[in-house]
């Protein structure tokens, strides 16, 4: 079954509720957006746009990012992505992600929605921004101060070295308990984990 058809069916049944069952899921265009198809077309891309599906305490949830390669260059801690300041966490548009329920990000409360996920690496440490504002082009110079101010909070979280480099950034899932998840992002010698929970 399509995320799509998981979310509208969970919505009918949602409809229906007693007070006493579960509240209807907020429901939400998943589509991964491509913002200027004329000037960056999908097909040909060298950051190929990508997505992610997994569950948080059963609930369907959604990420599109972009996938650049290294591809003989230094990344992460050098001018192309670099220590302290902002990054779009991918490639071309935002990285973009999609909750039918309120969720807890990093510790960040979010409400049912579609938000931009920006990190600020660190060698130790990165930062971890949610953003309601979707419709911005990925580049790091369109957060301006009126994508700023959606902001929906920031987080800091650990990073942690890798035995042997990652060509493409990657962001996985990983369960964490019963209802949670962390969100694992990998490229080159760095992995950080973001953990989601329901709230």
């Amino acid at each position: 079954m399509s995320l799509m058809a998981a979310l509208a069916l969970a919505s009918l049944a949602g409809a229906s509720a007693s007070p006493s069952q579960p509240p209807r899921l907020f429901a939400v265009d998943t589509a991964c957006q491509v913002l200027h198809p004329d000037r960056v077309p999908v097909q040909g891309r060298k950051s190929p746009l990508d997505s992610l599906s997994f569950s948080i305490a059963q609930h369907p949830l959604k990420l599109c990012y972009g996938r650049p390669s290294s591809r003989g260059r230094v990344m992460i801690g050098s001018n192309n992505v670099p220590f302290g300041k902002l990054w779009r966490t991918g490639a071309n548009e935002p990285t973009i992600f999609f909750t039918p329920v309120a969720i807890s990000v990093a510790g960040i409360k979010v409400a049912p929605g579609k938000y931009s996920l920006y990190t600020v690496p660190g060698p130790k440490q990165w930062q971890v921004i949610v953003n309601r504002s979707t419709s911005q082009w990925g580049e790091e110079s369109n957060y301006t101060e009126k994508v700023k101010a959606q902001e929906v909070g920031r987080a800091t979280v650990g990073s942690e070295q890798l035995a042997a480099p990652i060509e493409t950034f990657t962001i996985r899932s990983e369960p964490s308990g019963a209802k949670a998840a962390d969100l694992v992002l990998e490229w080159e010698n760095t992995r950080i984990r973001i953990p989601i929970a329901p709230t």
